[in-house]
Formats: structure tokens, C-alpha cells, sequence
């Protein structure tokens, strides 16, 4: 059809695509209690509309994958934004809670974009680009977590909460356009039907290498989510910050996020995918005992624990983006497949260990138990990146002349 991308999509294409996922995840966060003043509804209930989200999205990750992988990238991620405008457009005309909630739920069609960004990648470019070009969609993605909420805040108080959501549609529709002469096909390999795609999908299951690369990212990212959860507390209870200045300190371990993503951009084409996860890994760590020694020693302020959780922030930079295409190179015909069975098992890793530590914190040993728990996660991921490092060496000596994959 006219117009219609026949080549892969350029840089700035999958960066909004993946930015789009984070924005329609916490742009509208300011606006909560408007929401549920406006709907007369139960706080509770209304924070579904970020529960669900995020289910939905760990769902819908188990099967974009496969799909791309069998109908190819450019269809999906063209269906993907279609069903986030319409959604977006119910959301705004909602004219009570739970249709708000249907479409919110439905919004998280999107995650297509996060998906098959990665994917599309790898279907382009060898395992070390690949890691270096994924650094760099990275850190422009590290820019939405941080302006999205603001720009939410600034729309709800000059326009009111549903601007929010006309806005998700103007993006969407410009989002489609993009993807419609910029974003060709880059799945060139598809299976030949659907059910032969799931026979193929146990290879990617049983090979050890992939759950090396993905709990490696799942304990990586989980580190962050038990922060996010967790410092509030520590905030108001040992630290007495004000919101502002809590919303401040929470930026700085995006802003290591960034910093870590712009390193493997540069550095992922020159060194193993192994030596960049184990960087990041031993940087987090060794940050969260310098952090957890501090306060052993009666050092509790902002600095030895901001300065700790940036440098988590820090090493993740430096962690994912490796990681992310190790796991998509272990199968490459499968690399839609293990990038949404990987999104999966990072959004419900995160789920549980979030929930795990909102159990465990207290205001007591809230300092200690928040670094501890963060160093356990970084930890198990430091020993998931090692083993993956074994076994490609012990590939190497079997299979000298074999390729990683």
C-alpha cells in the first residue's frame, strides 16, 4: 500500500515505541485521586487501572512474541497501536469507572512496542551490536520514566485528567504513522504455521543460556522494583524528606539507569555480552555493600543511600542491554518468542518481589532491610550472568569453531 515501510525502522521509531510503553504506564499517575474524585470511586479501585496494566501486559508479552515470530514484527506492532488508540479514546470519553478500567486495561496493547523494539533489533544486527544499539534505546527510554509523570501533572492542572488520555491518542495516531512508512518487516524466517511456532518454542525453553540471561535481567530489574516500593518508607522515616525532594532522590537511580544505558552503547561493540552483564552486576553490588556498610556505621543520610542505589541504577545500564540480546540470540528465529517470554518473567518477577518487600520492610530496620533485599537480587543476578559466562566457555573448548548461538 502507499507509502507502506518496506526496509527496518530507524532509531528514533523504536525509541518512541518503547518510550510509549513506559509514558501510558505512569503519565497519568498525578492524576489518581481526580479520577476517582470525578468517578466517585474507591482509591482501590481505581489504582486497578495500574494493576491491571501491568497483568495485562505480562500476558499479552507470552504472546506477542510468538505471533511475531509466525506473522512477522511489522503486523503486530501495527495491530499493537491501533487497539492503544481506541483504547485511549475510551478511556478519555469513559463516562464511568469500570469503562475506564476496560479500556485502561486494554491500553496495554502497547507493550508491543517495548516487545518487538528488542526483537527487531536483533533481527538486525549481530549480538554485540545489537547490545550496543539496545544501550542506546535504553537511555532515551530512561528520559520517560522521569518527564512522563510531570508532563501528566502539568496537563491534569491546566486542562484536567482526561487531557491525559486525548494526549495517549494524538501520540498513538502519530505513532502509527511513523510505524507505517518507517517500520518495514525485519523477520525474514517465519514459521509456517502457528502450531509448528510452538513446537519450536521448548528449545528456547530448555536451553539453559536463556534462563541464565533472563533471570539475570529479572533479578536486575527487581533490585529496582523493591526500591521503588521500599524507600518511601525509608524516606519518611529515617530521612524525613519531603515529596519533592524524595521524587529528586528517586530520579538519581534513573539517572544511573541512563548513564549505564549511554556506556553499553559505547562499549557493548567492544567487549563480550558476559563481561558487560558482570560489570553491571559487581557495580551494583559492591555499591549496595558500600551503602549497607555506611549504615552499619551510623551513616544514615541521602548520600550513602542514593549514592548506593545509583549505582544500581547504574549497573543495570551497564547489565541490560547485554543481557536483553544474549537472551533473543540464544534461538534468533525465536527472538520475538524469548523477548516476550522474558518481558513476562521480568513483570512478574518484579510483582512478587515487590510484594515479597512490602512484606519484610519495617520502619524499624527499614534502611537495612531495603539494601539487603536489593543486594540479594543483584547478587542472584551477578551469579546468573556468571554461570551464563561458564557455560560459553565451556562451549568454547567443546565447540571451538561453533558460534555462540
Amino acid at each position: 500500500m502507499k507509502f507502506a515501510a518496506t526496509s527496518p525502522p530507524r532509531f528514533v521509531t523504536l525509541v518512541l515505541l518503547s518510550g510509549l510503553s513506559v509514558l501510558s504506564l505512569n503519565m497519568f499517575l498525578p492524576s489518581l485521586s481526580n479520577i476517582a474524585s470525578e468517578y466517585q470511586a474507591d482509591y482501590t479501585i481505581v489504582s486497578l487501572s495500574v494493576a491491571g496494566y501491568l497483568g495485562i501486559t505480562a500476558l499479552l508479552q507470552l504472546i506477542i512474541g510468538p505471533l511475531s515470530d509466525r506473522y512477522g514484527r511489522r503486523p503486530v506492532v501495527l495491530s499493537g497501536v491501533i487497539i492503544f488508540i481506541l483504547a485511549s479514546l475510551g478511556c478519555w470519553l469513559a463516562a464511568d469507572i469500570w469503562t475506564f478500567l476496560f479500556f485502561r486495561v486494554f491500553q496495554g496493547s502497547i507493550i508491543s512496542g517495548a516487545v518487538l523494539s528488542i526483537a527487531i533489533i536483533r533481527d538486525s544486527a549481530p549480538e554485540q551490536e545489537a547490545a550496543s544499539q539496545m544501550g542506546y534505546v535504553s537511555m532515551a527510554m530512561a528520559v520517560a520514566p522521569m518527564l512522563g509523570p510531570m508532563v501528566g501533572g502539568i496537563l491534569d492542572e491546566l486542562f484536567g485528567w482526561r487531557s491525559n488520555f486525548l494526549f495517549f491518542t494524538l501520540l498513538g495516531l502519530a505513532t502509527l504513522v511513523l510505524c507505517w512508512i518507517d517500520l518495514g518487516e525485519s523477520h525474514d524466517n517465519p514459521s509456517e504455521t502457528f502450531v509448528k511456532q510452538f513446537q519450536a518454542y521448548p528449545e528456547l525453553l530448555q536451553s539453559r543460556r536463556f534462563w541464565g540471561y533472563t533471570l539475570c535481567i529479572t533479578f536486575s530489574v527487581g533490585a529496582f522494583y523493591i526500591f521503588i516500593s521500599g524507600v518511601p518508607l525509608i524516606a519518611a522515616t529515617f530521612l524525613a524528606l519531603s515529596p519533592a525532594a524524595l521524587g529528586f532522590y528517586i530520579g538519581t537511580i534513573t539517572a544511573g539507569f541512563a548513564l549505564g544505558s549511554f556506556l553499553s552503547g559505547r562499549y557493548s561493540r567492544r567487549y563480550p555480552l558476559t563481561t558487560m552483564m558482570i560489570a553491571g552486576r559487581t557495580i551494583a553490588c559492591i555499591g549496595l555493600l558500600v551503602g549497607l556498610s555506611l549504615f552499619l556505621a551510623g551513616y544514615i543520610n541521602v548520600f550513602s543511600l542514593f549514592g548506593a542505589t545509583m549505582l544500581v541504577g547504574l549497573g543495570n545500564g551497564l547489565t541490560m542491554p547485554s543481557a536483553n540480546a544474549g537472551a533473543l540470540s540464544v534461538r534468533p528465529r525465536l527472538a520475538g518468542s524469548a523477548s516476550g517470554l522474558k518481558g513476562a518473567l521480568t513483570v512478574g518477577g518484579g510483582a512478587v518481589l515487590t510484594s515479597i518487600s512490602g512484606a519484610i520492610l519495617t520502619e524499624g530496620g527499614g534502611p537495612y532491610q531495603l539494601l539487603g533485599m536489593m543486594l540479594f537480587c543483584s547478587a542472584v543476578a551477578l551469579v546468573a550472568a556468571l554461570d551464563v559466562l561458564r557455560i560459553d566457555r565451556r562451549r568454547a573448548r567443546m565447540f571451538p569453531h561453533a558460534s555462540a548461538n
